[in-house]
């Protein structure tokens, strides 16, 4: 066969067929793109971070720069790798179950942040729903007072709140003023304080998901209730709440995982009696310069908040597959 023949094979346009071949596979390829680039992350920037928070957690404690005993490296060869293996214990978490302040830590953050995350949804559920309700051209307007407050610095709106909620501050002079009381109110560095900093701060959190999945739902439904004799309280709750829940549980989670940890709240507006795990951790780490002992603080936080996550996730993947 003539180099020509050769030349007309290779020059011959793709039937649809192979064009077809060649989409899928171009598409099978972006897809599997798209996948891995979010687990690329997620092990460079949590797995690989938390290997080495496990490792220094199993060290003890140095006086060096960083101030702990570096365990498994290599640099003694195999056999020191091997000897370091040996060496490795559980000390620091047995110090852990020793000691009732970490204990007392862990429940107290928990309990904190559960009243947070419920007095959060609270307050953000009528905002959302009102946003959802108002006219389409209002919603981009609502919507962007809600993600404002993202625009200042965190630390900047927290210390303002001190601002408003010490005895002479703006708060009490405002109910000073009015009559509404006779002596400023302890409201700073108090348990109230941090519940109302922590509901200001993480309430965008709240709303925004909630505002998702109420802006969705078919309000045609609450129509049709009212239709058939249904109360408004009744269509509520029947209709709106367990269609909103997807939102509900996104919300919940969004503002309770990071409350857990909170530092700069209690610490700012808890005064230096609140405990909580986030400052149990950072003292640790900073004041006693404990580095081990605050990494398996922070690890069992983290499986604090992980496995009761994935336990949920198993219990909703079931419940959808036993409802189709």
């Amino acid at each position: 066969m003539s180099n020509e023949t050769f030349s007309s094979i290779d020059a011959a346009p793709l039937t649809a067929v192979e064009k077809s071949a060649a989409a899928r596979l171009g598409a099978a390829f972006v897809n599997r793109l798209v996948i891995i680039v979010p687990y690329v992350w997620l092990l460079f920037f949590f797995l690989i971070p938390f290997i080495i928070v496990f490792k220094i957690s199993l060290s003890q404690t140095a006086i060096a720069i960083p101030p702990y005993a570096p365990v498994l490296g290599f640099g003694d060869g195999v056999a020191g790798f091997i000897g370091q293996l040996k060496q490795l214990g559980l000390d620091n978490y047995v110090w852990l179950t020793q000691d009732p302040l970490y204990f007392y830590a862990y429940v107290s953050s928990v309990v904190i942040a559960a009243i947070s995350t419920v007095l959060t949804l609270l307050v953000g559920y009528p905002v959302a729903y009102g946003m959802a309700r108002a006219p389409a051209s209002l919603r981009p307007t609502l919507l962007m007072l809600v993600i404002l407050p993202f625009w200042t610095s965190f630390l900047i709106r927290v210390y303002a709140w001190i601002g408003i909620l010490k005895p002479e501050g703006l708060l009490n002079q405002f109910l000073l003023g009015i009559g509404v009381i006779h002596e400023p109110l302890i409201i700073l560095n108090t348990y109230t304080a941090i519940f109302i900093g922590i509901v200001y701060s993480y309430l965008p959190f709240m709303v925004l998901p909630l505002y998702s999945a109420l802006e969705k739902m078919d309000y045609s439904l609450i129509e049709a209730a009212k239709d058939l004799g249904c109360p408004p309280t009744a269509a509520f709750w029947k209709i709106t709440f367990p269609l909103s829940l997807p939102g509900v549980i996104a919300g919940c989670l969004l503002v309770f995982i990071p409350a857990v940890g909170e530092f700069v709240i209690p610490d700012l507006l808890g005064g230096s009696q609140t405990l909580m795990i986030g400052k149990t951790l950072w003292n640790e780490f900073f004041s006693n310069r404990d580095w081990p002992v605050s990494s398996a603080v922070a690890v069992i936080l983290l499986l604090l908040l992980i496995v009761p996550i994935v336990l949920f996730q198993q219990a909703q993947a079931r419940a959808q597959e036993q409802g189709r």
